[in-house]
């Protein structure tokens, strides 16, 4: 391997274990839910990230010989990460009602869809609201 894919293995490796300890940290440590989401989410998916394309990059290089497995786990990774932080916060926000009054308005006529069931169709026979 040449010197410059062992300083890049070793880069990627150093920068996955300071996002794995950093996203680690903010679960462990974050005062509530919707804080601690950013933990493993964010970080720590970009952690391990670096740290199986770093696995990538090294059996590339002294294996010559490409490692699907890493490709595939990291792209699973990062589809499902922000899917699954989204449906932890929507379950929440649904749980804990009381967050709905920090909310900033929405400047339409409907709000937050997350608490506010869509305003029914207007029919044609139905007067509108400006005629009332």
């Amino acid at each position: 391997m040449t010197d410059f894919g062992d300083i890049a293995v070793s880069a990627l490796i150093c920068l996955g274990a300071f996002f794995l300890f950093v996203g680690s940290l903010g679960l462990a440590k974050l005062p509530d839910l919707m804080r601690r989401l950013h933990g493993p989410t964010k970080a720590t998916t970009l952690g391990i990230g670096s740290t199986l394309i770093a696995s990538m990059l090294y059996f590339i290089l002294k294996g010559n010989a490409l490692s699907i497995q890493e490709l595939l786990i990291t792209t699973f990774l990062f589809l499902t990460a922000p899917v699954t932080a989204l449906m932890v916060a929507k379950a929440h926000l649904l749980l804990d009602k009381s967050e709905a009054a920090n909310l900033p308005p929405t400047g339409r006529k409907v709000g937050w869809s997350v608490f506010d069931a869509p305003p029914a169709p207007e029919s044609e026979d139905a007067p509108s609201k400006g005629n009332q």
